[in-house]
């Protein structure tokens, strides 16, 4: 018998709208692309220079 990991739900609960579910997912998107911007910047890497590459 495999083994699955099911969310436990407490007591009867309304299943997500499509729009409740992208806020979710658009708010952590958001969340881990903050996050990314931080590491960039403790490394010394602008987020233009990601963009674009400077001319020489």
């Amino acid at each position: 018998m495999s083994e699955e990991v099911v969310p436990q739900q407490a007591g009867p609960t309304q299943p997500k709208g499509l729009l409740q579910q992208m806020e979710e997912l658009m708010a952590a998107l958001n969340a881990d692309l903050s996050a990314l911007d931080a590491d960039f910047q403790s490394a010394g890497v602008s987020s233009t220079s990601a963009e674009e590459p400077e001319a020489v």
